[in-house]
């Protein structure tokens, strides 16, 4: 007999507090709503803490898409409390370091995506930045900014993906996969 283990059914450890910081409400002047600092790159356990949060302050959360550069896997839905959540992908339209999160109200948030691997220090650096009223620097820009500070290098996809299928020219699995996705999100409509 063998016994398979689903994580969104699964039950799991008591949850650590979510690492969160959102722009003050009522101000837009930055391109970043704030900064979200997961534990790993795993939307299927990183997602549901973050939906938690955002459904109760603003709305339930319907829908998200990142880029693929930074997540080894993306599935298409992801069971959160309650509901299910759907995920899309976008490889040029989006910054790698985002994550959009869209609630049914219809809002739309874009959160800076800490990388999990970077310290404290540097982690509370960023999300301080993306969170401040004042910030007009992308995701990708406080990062460069961060990372010439010695802060911890985000990782790329190619450093999730096996040696064989990693891209070495862009083109191969990663490529088709790319493609592929951006053909889907296409398809997606982005709330005004």
């Amino acid at each position: 007999m063998t016994a398979i283990l689903d994580r969104a059914t699964t039950p799991t450890t008591p949850a650590s507090p979510l690492r969160l910081s959102l722009a003050p409400d009522g101000v837009r002047a930055g391109r970043l709503d704030g900064a979200w600092w997961p534990r790993s790159r795993d939307l299927l356990l990183e997602l549901p803490s973050l939906a938690a949060e955002l459904d109760e302050r603003w709305g339930r959360i319907t829908r998200i898409t990142v880029n693929p550069a930074q997540w080894p896997l993306i599935p298409r839905r992801i069971p959160v409390t309650g509901h299910t959540v759907h995920a899309g992908w976008f490889t040029t339209e989006q910054d790698e370091h985002t994550i959009a999160v869209f609630s049914y109200a219809p809002r739309r948030l874009t959160l800076l995506v800490v990388p999990p691997e970077t310290d404290a220090t540097g982690a509370a650096q960023l999300m301080a930045a993306a969170a401040g009223p004042a910030n007009t620097s992308t995701a990708s820009d406080l990062l460069a900014a961060q990372t010439g500070d010695g802060a911890a290098k985000p990782a790329s996809r190619s450093d999730f993906l096996p040696s064989a299928v990693a891209p070495s020219n862009g083109a191969g699995e990663a490529g088709r996969r790319a493609d592929i996705a951006r053909d889907r999100a296409a398809s997606w409509p982005v709330p005004a």
